[in-house]
């Protein structure tokens, strides 16, 4: 028999077998938008590329009587135009498949300056049994997967948490109950860490980094254990998140360290949907966090100390800063729209005293100094079949302060305490294919 007549035969078989197994073809899906924003603050504020991306006004900026953050700014971009594939309606021996690949053009740009490239936001398949169901790939991290309905590309944050990231999900359905479990890593949205640079006199381990490394040398993955509750338009998820890292593994003569941190994150979210009416709410009590763009971090220890000194070569121990992350939006209406979005975070600080203020390493889209934040943020949303006009006014207040007496030694900020309000106003045009 030449190699021709096995190759037929060898398909011949393979198309038995599947049609044997049930095999019924998927279908696949191509969606997006084009999606244009123009964005105006009346202060300097910290955001991300192309200043879309808001998180709070900057503190002061004092010389003499005169604040240098106290100046206005306007963007215009569409680089968060988004293009996706989803695979949907896979059949094989009982068991349903799919896919999701999504990217968008928000990178390449250093501040709102730069030409816009593709960056992967999405990509997993999913696979379930019966009641059993998986996902594999870069997904929404349990914690931000639910958001508010807000026009703003952060999605709430850090008022809610932010981030798409690897994971492996298994969940199991029973009723109008489902319970899942993950195991996540890192990638974009990175844990804070010590800066070890030496050079140009700074001090070892003084200042904040970010980095995959920490839990890349942690070897263990964040994991997750949710339970979710979905009927007659009611939605409840109550779960927890762990992190495991390690913000040192060596020191500088190469000899291997012990550090090691790990943080809990419970958090509950509702939702409630009727006819065109839709009100959601999510609370975190976060330790750390800051990998998922929330206002929290870490830092070392007093008890790391040895005769009031800190020695670079040893290990060190760390305490998390506590902080309470909440929101509530709602919405109503389907041509015309309205929304409402307030949103609140309180900083704990550690239970534990700390080295310094100086090694406490917080979020990057941050500051250590902030006590309290508020913001509320009403939006007006106009859909004219796929095409849709949005206007959103964004009042983002944060409570900031000095490091000093003896809430200094827990990582918090009180002293000199004050408020800093910055007000966006944001337009957006959008058409969804």
């Amino acid at each position: 028999m030449n190699l021709k007549r096995i190759l037929a035969a060898s398909a011949a078989l393979l198309l038995s077998l599947a049609a044997m197994a049930g095999e019924k073809d998927g279908k696949i899906q191509l969606y997006g938008f084009i999606r244009t924003y123009a964005a105006y603050d009346s202060r300097e504020s910290l955001s991300s590329i192309e200043d879309l991306f808001y998180y709070m006004p900057k503190d002061q900026n004092m010389v003499g009587e005169n604040d240098l953050n106290a100046v206005g700014s306007f963007r215009f971009a569409a680089l968060t135009s988004r293009l996706g594939v989803d695979v949907k309606g896979y059949e094989f021996g009982g068991w349903d498949m799919g896919a999701k690949i999504e990217t968008d053009f928000y990178a390449g740009v250093t501040g709102v300056t730069g030409t816009a490239q593709l960056r992967l936001r999405q990509a997993y398949v999913t696979f379930g049994y019966d009641d059993l169901y998986f996902k594999v790939g870069q997904a929404w991290h349990p914690l931000a997967a639910d958001q508010p309905d807000v026009l703003s590309l952060n999605a709430g944050a850090p008022f809610n948490p932010f981030s798409r990231t690897p994971l492996f999900l298994v969940g199991y359905e029973f009723g109008d109950f489902s319970v899942d479990l993950a195991a996540i890593w890192q990638m974009q949205y990175t844990s804070a860490g010590p800066d070890l640079s030496t050079a140009d006199g700074h001090v070892y381990g003084v200042g904040s980094s970010a980095s995959a490394d920490y839990i890349k040398y942690g070897k263990t993955p964040e994991i997750y254990l949710g339970i979710n509750y979905d009927n007659d338009g009611f939605l409840a998820r109550l779960g927890v998140d762990m992190l495991s890292i390690k913000p040192r593994h060596i020191n500088a003569a190469g000899v291997a360290l012990s550090d090691r941190i790990t943080t809990f994150n419970p958090y509950l979210y509702l939702q409630y949907s009727d006819d065109d009416f839709t009100v959601k709410a999510k609370t975190v009590f976060a330790q750390g966090g800051e990998h998922m763009n929330l206002n929290g971090g870490y830092a070392v220890t007093a008890s790391s100390m040895d005769n009031g000194l800190l020695d670079p070569s040893a290990s060190w121990n760390y305490t998390p800063t506590r902080n309470s992350s909440s929101w509530i939006s709602l919405k109503y209406g389907r041509a015309l729209q309205g929304v409402l979005f307030v949103g609140y975070v309180k900083n704990f600080g550690t239970s534990e005293e700390i080295v310094s203020p100086d090694y406490l390493y917080f979020s990057k889209n941050s500051y250590s100094n902030m006590n309290s934040m508020w913001r509320v943020t009403p939006t007006v949303l106009y859909n004219l079949g796929k095409l849709t006009f949005g206007l959103e006014y964004d009042i983002t207040g944060v409570q900031y302060g000095d490091f000093g007496g003896d809430d200094a030694k827990f990582g918090l900020a009180t002293e000199n305490l004050h408020w800093i309000t910055n007000h966006r106003v944001q337009a957006m045009v959008k058409f969804t294919f």
